[in-house]
């Protein structure tokens, strides 16, 4: 479940193909500010614009589109950031709601799975949710340390004790940490 706190949401942009019109200059950063022309934009209703004709492609590239016309965009890491979580239930009835940076709301389970991958040098975790169309939102850092608090060991079909987090009736496993 994805819901908007205001506006409409994103623009149906999966059903729409329309041709390259080139690079924007534009960029995502780490930390969920949009950058164009080398200025962060600061109104928040234009960003929300932005977000809801963004898209990812098949190449990996992301393109904001519209019915006649994409054009791509850089993105640093996630196209968005979770910088809020609230937490109903316990246990296996738990459910997990986080806000991105564009006041999206999403509940954590099946059709949007957490993530948590560690860097291979770092040994960092890089923890995200799944927000639209391949669309990953990062989970900030105290976001992220609220969700290991919460974490519990669980019994993986494999018989073996597993450190995790459940929302949506979903255990999603936060691997070695």
């Amino acid at each position: 479940m994805v819901r908007k706190i205001k506006g409409r949401g994103p623009a149906p942009v999966h059903l729409w193909d329309p041709p390259f019109c080139g690079d924007m200059d534009m960029v995502i950063a780490r930390d969920g500010t949009w950058i164009h022309e080398g200025k962060p934009i600061r109104r928040a209703a234009l960003v929300e614009l932005f977000a809801s004709v963004l898209k990812i492609a098949d190449d990996g590239e992301y393109y904001l589109v519209t019915p006649v016309e994409k054009v791509r965009i850089q993105v640093e890491d996630c196209p968005f950031v979770a910088l809020d979580m609230d937490v109903e239930g316990e246990g296996c009835w738990q459910n997990l709601t986080f806000t991105t940076n564009i006041g999206e709301k999403i509940l954590a389970g099946e059709d949007h799975p957490l993530n948590i991958q560690v860097h291979p040098e770092s040994g960092e975790p890089h923890p995200s949710i799944h927000v639209r169309s391949g669309l990953d939102a990062l989970i900030n850092r105290a976001v992220f340390y609220r969700l290991v608090d919460l974490a519990e060991p669980t019994e993986a079909e494999s018989g073996q004790s597993a450190m995790g987090i459940w929302s949506g009736g979903q255990f999603f496993a936060l691997g070695n940490l």
